[in-house]
């Protein structure tokens, strides 16, 4: 079990740190990105279980491939990824996700655009009654809307939303799993899910300060795969941290 979790913790670093890289040489060819952390909470619900809390940390990393034009509407090439690692990992989910995506500057303080973004959750397993039950990790296809508005004096305060409805995941044995056995029941079957993130934050310079509040749902309809509801689960999530921007 430690091992596990052990080879889990040192990917995501490892991926960190791909992104960091990334954003570097980014700053080295006249680019922008950032790079920041997040500290909060976050609360997790399964089914009808009771609600738990963690502490919870959130690192993002974003460059810009390639810079848009806003008189020819030519939109900027964004990439980038994050990991979030909670304390409490037997109640709450590791996660790691990937992007890319197009952002088009419509006004000097207001972008859009869209993520294409690989969003994977190591999903814990839960105890009802003195017994384990394990879920299977979810990969997911995401392709969130993204919102940015800057505003006050010098546009430094900036307003940051996503949000998108879920495609169906697909299931994969691997970190819940692994150390508590692969679950025998079948794959339930998807309903509907989404999620829903919000920022305010203020850019100091080189470095922005901001906090965050999302929440996310997935459903899934009762049957074999999803006894009890247990694979329904909603997360919300608070955080405040700081970035560099380069």
């Amino acid at each position: 079990m430690k091992l596990c979790k052990t080879l889990v913790v040192k990917t995501m670093m490892v991926r960190v740190c791909l992104i960091f890289l990334a954003a570097v040489a980014a700053y080295g060819q006249g680019q922008r990105g950032n790079l920041g952390i997040d500290l909060g909470q976050t609360s997790d619900r399964f089914g009808g279980l009771s609600r738990t809390t963690s502490a919870v940390g959130d690192v993002y990393g974003q460059l810009v491939v390639k810079q848009g034009k806003q008189k020819d509407g030519s939109p900027s090439i964004v990439a980038g990824g994050e990991v979030r690692f909670p304390v409490d990992t037997k109640n709450h989910a590791n996660e790691v996700s990937l992007f890319g995506g197009l952002m088009f500057r419509f006004k000097p303080s207001f972008s859009a655009g869209f993520h294409v973004q690989v969003h994977k959750l190591y999903v814990p397993p839960s105890i009802v009654d003195n017994q384990t039950f394990n879920r299977n990790n979810f990969e997911l296809l995401e392709v969130p809307l993204v919102l940015e508005y800057k505003f006050g004096p010098g546009k430094h305060t900036f307003v940051q939303a996503q949000g998108a409805p879920e495609f169906r995941p697909r299931f994969r044995a691997g970190y819940g799993a692994s150390y508590a056995g692969a679950t025998p029941l079948p794959n339930p079957a998807f309903d509907h899910a989404y999620f829903v993130r919000g920022s305010l934050g203020y850019l100091f310079g080189k470095w922005y300060a901001k906090g965050t509040y999302e929440t996310r749902y997935f459903k899934f309809t009762p049957g074999p795969g999803n006894p009890s509801n247990f694979y329904n689960w909603r997360t919300d999530m608070v955080t405040g941290g700081v970035g560099l921007v380069f």
